[in-house]
């Protein structure tokens, strides 16, 4: 595992955001951004980059990770269920390629993939009545990124 390196601006954030079922994953955007505004990232130091599914997250999380320029990144997508196994596989890919690039990079990555059986069930967690995920994403990739740096600050190099 790479450590983060020292010239990452720390208050820069990447938001990678999937255009698939972008209904949802606008209102996870919104949650994202509120949430790490509130949580003390200057707006403008919230980089989005819209990709066009669930599975290219891990591949723009991880370039924009293993560049150096950011304190923790968030992934943003919806998969619903439907009649095939494409769910199955886009869900463990996409979560397994997300997971691979926080440990290889060092850079925590949050996860705001909804994996639901129905567009309702993905609508009330993005802002509706089950909270918005994108938010609680934003916030634990800030929450972790403050832990690692204390991490960092009590062990030497």
């Amino acid at each position: 595992m790479k450590r983060r390196s020292g010239n990452a601006a720390p208050d820069r954030v990447l938001v990678v955001v999937s255009r698939f079922n972008e209904g949802v994953t606008g209102r996870l955007l919104d949650g994202a951004r509120q949430a790490l505004v509130v949580g003390g990232v200057p707006p403008g130091s919230i980089d989005v980059v819209r990709v066009p599914g669930a599975f290219e997250l891990p591949l723009a999380v991880q370039r924009g990770v293993d560049s150096g320029r950011y304190r923790a990144a968030v992934a943003l997508g919806a998969v619903i269920r439907g009649e095939t196994p494409h769910f199955t596989f886009i869900s463990e890919e996409t979560t397994r390629g997300l997971g691979e690039a926080a440990r290889t990079s060092g850079v925590p990555v949050g996860f705001g993939l909804l994996t639901c059986d129905t567009l309702e069930q993905a609508m009330a967690r993005a802002g509706g009545n089950a909270g918005n995920k994108g938010a609680e994403a934003a916030t634990a990739a800030l929450e972790a990124a403050a832990v690692l740096e204390g991490l960092d600050r009590a062990v030497p190099d």
